[in-house]
């Protein structure tokens, strides 16, 4: 076994290259079986074995800098980074990460979980090697999806620019590779950066230049002539015109073939762009049939293909998509976007029935909220689903064209609050605190699925621009109400009185309040809930009543604290006068949660049922 004798870049070294496919099918071996068990994103990472091999083969990291876009292909490059006996733990409570993270090995030069960053922190990489002194390469990894994101193109734009040693890696896993044109290519790249085409191409250049009256203009000729012929062999005009050599397509599980090119590559100075081809889910036959459900999987049977059994209840995301589904049925100008995630927020079927009215901008957040807005000036009414992690990324597209505008869009945020094996850099933790504030918008959250189904029509007939949060899973199974309502905003819901306590809850965390109530009867504390329903505007009358009813407060949120919705609850009573109310305030506190499964980071956190027992208790005391 090769694999068990790999435990850093300099033991892959060792290899013989003609060793090296034999290692490629072992690590592939190894990601099945461990992410079988696991779960995780397992498309990408079996499409990437190759590319990883070579890279590490090639370069020298930790001293040459390798940043995989977003992360989800660098699984090959934890288990070759002396990662190996702990990858069972990957995306576990306690566990290695499911991303590259800086703090975990020197191996990992850039934290990484959202896209499109690869290209601009490799070349702040270069940058800083150049200013320094050192030749060091910096190489990103990037997929064709990520080069969606404008991002990608700031950098690409700059990088051209500023000239830095830098390696783009272009993992395109969408397009079928011509035998034809692409093994021309290949040879093509591989002539063109070899030492003896470049060192003969210098000297040709240096001796037109001395050539008298008519050296200059056939210097010009031959470089616009090898400009033509590149752009029409290659598909690589458009980084070329952005500053960029281009070098490709490359077969990329053709390990011979990438070796020859990065081992030629490793020489060059400039920006340079290395164009890759592989197939999702390489080696594993349901991976590559349906790539998109094997993007990122729970445990599932090798043999079958098959995953463990569902949840019975519905999630969130299923009821949403049922909706908006049933909404658009009876209203023609209801239109739904996402950014590249038409199944992760339940817009499968709403494109599949409506294709003219469902548009997918790809990773492209801040767009697709402008283009919304667009939409919705011309009279449409636009529902962008898009996780909350990811609305992050369109902050001032929130602000300056829906809320200021007054521009009636919903954004629908799947995945709010702790959403588990992904880790810090998904956890919807921070929409309540980064929206509340924005004047015009109005922000809530249901307690169960029922309630997202009246909300998501009280926001898309609402006229003002309106987000709307829900967790990620499965829903509490509750009926659904065979009509759809508008809720009144700004009203909450009182579900049981109190006299010594009212819990405050909003969205995920109601439930929990209504169980915690009862135990604390038992403890001989009557607490009463609300369900807030409307974190902005709050429902002024019906907190303020309780508030005088019992002199105590607690909320509950799943959400971080700064800022949130407690601090609103906090604001509200202090704007009244009535500062002397005792309040505590529980949610997500001021640090960065890592992954695990819902149900053990909301225990950890203490807005679990038995969390805000406790907590109660003692500030009863």
């Amino acid at each position: 076994m090769l694999l068990e004798k790999i435990n850093s870049p300099s033991d892959l070294k060792k290899l013989k290259p003609e060793q090296l496919p034999a290692l490629a099918e072992e690590v592939r071996k190894f990601l099945l079986e461990t992410v079988s068990i696991t779960g995780g994103h397992l498309g990408s990472n079996m499409g990437t074995v190759e590319l990883t091999i070579a890279l590490h083969y090639c370069f020298d990291s930790p001293n040459d800098k390798i940043i995989w876009d977003v992360g989800h292909q660098a699984y090959t490059h934890k288990i070759l980074t002396g990662r190996r006996d702990r990858f069972i733990t990957q995306r576990q409570y306690k566990g290695l990460s499911g991303f590259p993270k800086r703090s975990e090995s020197e191996h990992d030069a850039f934290g990484v979980g959202h896209s499109s960053t690869s290209i601009s922190a490799g070349l702040g990489m270069a940058t800083a090697s150049c200013l320094s002194g050192t030749k060091n390469h910096s190489i990103a990894v990037i997929g064709d999806g990520s080069m969606t994101g404008g991002i990608a193109f700031e950098a690409l734009n700059q990088a051209g620019h500023l000239k830095k040693n830098l390696i783009v890696i272009l993992n395109d896993n969408e397009m079928s590779i011509s035998k034809n044109v692409g093994a021309f290519s290949a040879f093509i790249s591989r002539k063109m950066t070899g030492r003896y085409f470049r060192d003969l191409k210098k000297e040709m250049q240096g001796l037109l230049k001395h050539i008298p009256a008519i050296g200059t203009d056939i210097l010009h000729f031959a470089r616009r002539a090898e400009n033509s012929l590149k752009s029409f062999l290659t598909p690589g005009a458009l980084f070329d015109a952005l500053g960029f050599d281009y070098v490709g397509p490359l077969d990329g599980h053709n390990l011979p073939q990438l070796l020859d090119v990065f081992n030629n590559i490793n020489e060059l100075d400039g920006p340079l762009l290395v164009h890759v081809m592989t197939t999702k889910g390489k080696g594993y036959k349901p991976a590559e049939d349906t790539p998109d459900k094997y993007h990122g999987v729970g445990s599932f049977d090798i043999a079958t293909g098959k995953g463990a059994v569902k949840a019975s209840n519905k999630s969130y995301t299923d009821v949403f998509g049922e909706t908006i589904v049933l909404m658009a049925e009876e209203d023609p100008k209801i239109v739904a976007i996402t950014a590249a995630m038409p199944d992760g927020t339940g817009l499968n079927n709403f494109s599949r029935r409506f294709p003219k009215r469902f548009f997918d901008v790809g990773i492209a957040e801040q767009h697709g909220l402008v283009f919304a807005a667009g939409m919705a000036a011309e009279g449409y009414r636009p529902v962008a689903a898009i996780y909350s992690t990811f609305v992050q990324r369109a902050y001032d597209q929130v602000f300056h064209d829906i809320c200021l505008q007054m521009l009636p869009v919903t954004i629908a945020m799947d995945r709010a609050g702790l959403v588990g094996d992904d880790g810090p850099t998904h956890h919807g933790v921070f929409d309540l605190s980064y929206l509340r504030h924005l004047p015009g918008i109005t922000l809530m959250a249901p307690k169960d699925e029922n309630e997202l189904r009246h909300m998501l029509k009280t926001a898309v007939y609402s006229g003002v621009p309106m987000a709307l949060r829900y967790p990620r899973g499965a829903g509490y199974g509750v009926e659904l109400d065979a009509g759809l309502k508008s809720l009144e905003i700004g009203k909450g819901e009182l579900l049981s009185d109190g006299r010594d306590l009212t819990i405050i809850a909003i969205g995920a965390t109601v439930y929990p309040a209504l169980e915690a109530a009862e135990t604390l009867k038992l403890n001989g504390i009557d607490a009463g809930v609300i369900n807030a329903r409307f974190v902005k505007p709050l429902d002024t009358d019906l907190i303020l009543s309780a508030a005088r009813k019992t002199g105590c407060i607690m909320t509950v949120e799943e959400n971080a604290l700064q800022g949130g919705f407690g601090s609103a609850v906090l604001e509200l009573l202090y704007d009244n006068g009535m500062q002397d109310i005792k309040v505590r305030r529980l949610g997500i506190p001021d640090r960065y949660i890592e992954q695990g499964s819902q149900a053990q980071l909301r225990r950890d956190v203490g807005i679990d049922a038995a969390g805000i027992t406790s907590t109660a208790i003692e500030f009863m005391k």
